[in-house]
């Protein structure tokens, strides 16, 4: 292992936690209220571990290609009681993430490379044409050349048609909706870097930085570091602490509601950049069970910039999230399922879901 690649792992070492939203469990397992808060001026380091494997599946667009991974992340929760309920926390975890298919990527990128290249090579021909109309020019002052030859032209500007281009260009539109296999290709490096500050027990904010390191070039992917920047804000309408085991009811779910906006910018490994999108959502927090089983549902519209390397206008989707947790001793088993829909329908993207599902498990030392 080289000294060059030795200090990116360092770096990432020193700055990241996974995001997925699985991995991420540990860190919002309670929306305001529900949890041991630290005394004023205490301070706590846990270590922490995730192991996670996740699929996206993205039906909306052509061929409907998928990706799978397994996580492995290690890492720690630095926190600082503040009183009155609040903390502030420092975040960080690193690891390897094994590839199938393709790599995640920002919502809402869509795939133009294939479009913009075929019409690189539509201005070549362009050019083609109209130099070999020069060379007709040429071919009209020589007054003795033979008709044949002339004729030959004809059959040169017949191959200038480029039919066989143009074949070349549908197979390519048609291939491009099925070149997304699933096999396993390489393993990535990714992290996750999160501040999080909550004056009290009802309300926090979080900042979050999300960087992936696509080892080498492979189909779509480029070898560099994705980032994706992030900001989030969540208050708890209730106390947070629903708890059908101790015999709350139904009417007690109110003290599990809570809203949240979540913001967050993606930038490819090439440097371009995605886009953006602003997620305003409620959603409800309870647990239930004698091992206080906890289920976490929200949903919200998702108001998506892209970047102008796609040349979209902004939309308004839907996105939801699902997701359980077990406590089991000093882990912590979650399933989470994040679905959004898009009503637009425009080239390179599609009406319809998208999808990303997980599960995996979260030890605390």
């Amino acid at each position: 292992m080289s000294s060059h690649f030795r200090s990116k792992l360092l770096l990432l070492g020193l700055l990241a936690l996974p995001f997925t939203a699985g991995s991420a469990a540990f860190a919002h397992g309670s929306h305001g209220g529900g949890g041991e808060a630290l005394e004023a001026g205490e301070f706590d380091f846990t270590p922490i571990i995730t192991i996670e494997g996740h699929g996206g599946f993205d039906i909306n667009l052509d061929g409907e290609p998928k990706h799978y991974a397994i996580d492995g992340m290690f890492g720690g929760v630095f926190e600082w009681g503040l009183g009155n309920g609040g903390s502030f926390a420092i975040e960080a975890a690193v690891g390897p993430a094994l590839v199938w298919g393709e790599a995640e990527h920002f919502y809402g990128k869509v795939h133009v490379h294939d479009h913009d290249d075929d019409h690189d090579d539509h201005d070549d021909h362009d050019d083609h044409e109209d130099h070999d109309h020069d060379d007709h020019d040429d071919h009209d002052d020589h007054e003795g050349h033979d008709h044949d030859d002339h004729d030959d032209h004809d059959d040169h500007d017949d191959h200038d048609d480029h039919d066989d281009h143009d074949d070349h260009d549908d197979h390519d539109h048609d291939d491009h909706g099925h070149e997304h296999d699933t096999d396993f290709k390489r393993t990535d490096i990714r992290g996750f870097l999160q501040a999080r500050y909550a004056p009290n027990d009802r309300l926090s904010f979080e900042l979050s930085w999300n960087p992936y390191y696509v080892t080498k070039d492979q189909g779509e992917d480029i070898q560099g570091l994705k980032n994706e920047l992030g900001a989030k804000a969540i208050w708890a309408l209730g106390d947070g602490d629903v708890n059908f085991a101790l015999g709350d009811g139904i009417e007690d779910l109110v003290n599990g509601v809570y809203l949240s906006v979540d913001h967050r910018q993606g930038w490819e490994s090439d440097g371009m950049y995605v886009g953006n999108y602003t997620d305003p959502r409620v959603g409800l927090g309870f647990t239930f069970g004698g091992d206080e089983i906890s289920l976490m549902i929200e949903a919200g519209p998702r108001f998506y910039v892209p970047g102008s390397y796609a040349g979209l206008d902004p939309r308004t989707d839907l996105a939801g999230e699902i997701e359980l947790s077990v406590p089991i001793g000093d882990a912590t088993l979650f399933l989470h399922w994040q679905q959004t829909y898009s009503w637009e329908d425009a080239p390179g993207w599609g009406e319809g879901w998208q999808h990303h599902v997980g599960t995996g498990v979260t030890f605390a030392f």
